[in-house]
């Protein structure tokens, strides 16, 4: 099946102001990102604080043009197209749900006007048939009609990010994108927007790329679960086999740190912080918290490497083995003392 979107060696380098005034390091956000989203399918993006995962998620619906490498809409080059068919593509086929809907929303407008806003943009339909529209999305997210008049300031946080899924919706888009879309939320209501999600990707056939820190949340809505490090694609798994089949260290280390109240299990200890993203380490970006990693990952980038299962792929030159649990590679990484 054609991929909805798809990225091809994409890269983001930012310049970052240093120590001088006229001193800038380069940010190295994203390297060499492919990724391809089907129609209807749900892709989970994983990893810790400053990983690369809101830029990836930026450069799919066209809020970041990367600095090397391609992105295509529907088998076409974004960044080829003119400038009003590029703004048409995206603003018709995608959608973003952001992670704080309160910054996300305009204070001073009220939700009828918010969600009529794609609307007018693109010129879609008539005015009457924009309002039936409104009132057609504040139905489908599960707000009260009598919502529209209100100011964002007077919702609660379920229900602005309520509005911000239903803007995202408002033209019918193919792909949707919600990064960290509930962790600016109350404990109590970000089962509801999760389950909001998945509904709305069920009844509409949308594809949805969901980023987020909840590694298990992750696991349970996802077709497909993409673990990044350091701005790059160090696995991608199907989300049956990421949790005890996963080949990455970094990866069975992420899991194994909420391993769930029915299988506990002590985590893998990751020692010392993420390295800077302006001075990357060489070769493998992962060797410097690594207790499998050598010379050659010190020396060498790994390449992609192909798992038992189908579209299981990962980037390591030392693999954990398929059979082994979690609790053996605790006992690897952190060996007991001889008593």
């Amino acid at each position: 099946m054609n991929a909805i979107v798809e990225l091809s060696g994409a890269h983001v380098v930012h310049r970052a102001r240093s120590g001088g005034l006229f001193t800038r390091d380069r940010v190295y956000a994203l390297t060499g990102a492919d990724l391809a989203v089907a129609p209807g399918e749900t892709v989970g993006v994983v990893g810790e604080s400053g990983c690369g995962k809101s830029t990836l998620a930026k450069v799919l619906v066209g809020i970041q043009r990367p600095t090397g490498g391609t992105v295509s809409f529907r088998g076409r080059d974004l960044w080829s197209m003119p400038p009003a068919e590029r703004r048409t593509t995206l603003g018709t086929g995608t959608g973003m749900v952001f992670q704080d809907p309160s910054t996300a929303l305009n204070r001073r407008l009220p939700v009828r006007r918010i969600l009529r806003d794609p609307l007018d943009v693109h010129r879609h339909g008539t005015t009457a048939e924009r309002e039936d529209r409104v009132r057609e999305l504040m139905g489908l997210v599960g707000l009260p009609r009598a919502l529209a008049s209100a100011l964002p300031g007077q919702l609660s946080g379920g229900q602005r990010q309520r509005v911000a899924i239903a803007r995202a919706l408002a033209l019918d888009p193919e792909l949707v994108v919600a990064d960290e879309p509930t962790s600016a939320l109350d404990v109590s209501v970000r089962a509801q927007i999760l389950n909001l999600l998945l509904d709305l990707r069920e009844r509409l056939g949308l594809a949805l790329v969901f980023v987020s820190h909840d590694i298990q949340t992750v696991r349970r809505m996802s077709d497909r679960v993409i673990t990044m490090y350091l701005g790059r694609i160090v696995e991608e798994s199907p989300a049956t086999e990421v949790t005890d089949r996963a080949r990455h260290p970094y990866t069975r280390a992420l899991f194994s740190a909420t391993p769930g109240l029915l299988r506990p299990v002590e985590p893998i200890p990751l020692t010392g912080p993420v390295p800077s993203a302006t001075r990357p380490p060489s070769g493998c970006p992962f060797r410097t918290r690594c207790w499998k990693a050598d010379g050659r990952c010190a020396s060498e980038m790994p390449e992609f490497s192909a798992a038992s299962a189908p579209g299981h792929r990962f980037r390591c030159h030392h693999p954990v083995q398929e059979a082994e649990s979690t609790r053996d590679l605790v006992r690897q990484n952190h060996p007991r003392e001889p008593s």
